[in-house]
């Protein structure tokens, strides 16, 4: 049984990881051909959690360089999702704030996956799904 800088088990995490990605696939695939993709989706939900922001913090809190951004954070200005502007701290910085038309794409967006979820969570037991929930919670601690 190897493990990694713990005692926990390589195949523990590696099982687990696994779920994960099945499950966010899954999500990702739940809503129709229109759907935000994942980067746009989570543009969307920082500014909604954090309010206006920088390009660099966005991408930082995201795991990624601005650069890669760069044609998303476009895109979602083009589409009215978000705006743009000079910080008035340091002009330099583009700070990115979302629009009623974001917030509104972003809700229906997850609304769409959400209902997939209720509905697959409906064939499970009340017991499953109360420890479906603890994971949830033990998983977001873990990703903070």
């Amino acid at each position: 049984m190897a493990s990694g800088g713990s005692d926990v088990p390589m195949e523990d995490a590696a099982e687990i990881r696994h779920a994960v990605m099945l499950l966010a696939r899954r999500l990702r695939t739940a809503g129709p051909p229109e759907s935000l993709s994942g980067n746009k989706l989570a543009v969307l939900g920082h500014l909604y959690r954090r309010g206006p922001s920088a390009a660099g913090e966005v991408a930082a809190a995201e795991g990624q360089r601005p650069q890669s951004l760069t044609r998303v954070f476009a895109e979602l200005e083009e589409d009215g999702l978000i705006t743009r502007s000079r910080d008035e701290a340091d002009r330099r910085q583009a700070v990115l704030a979302l629009t009623q038309a974001g917030l509104d794409a972003l809700r229906r967006d997850t609304a769409r996956r959400d209902a997939w979820l209720a509905e697959a969570l409906g064939g499970l037991s009340g017991t499953e799904r109360e420890l479906l929930r603890l994971a949830a919670r033990l998983m977001e601690r873990l990703g903070d």
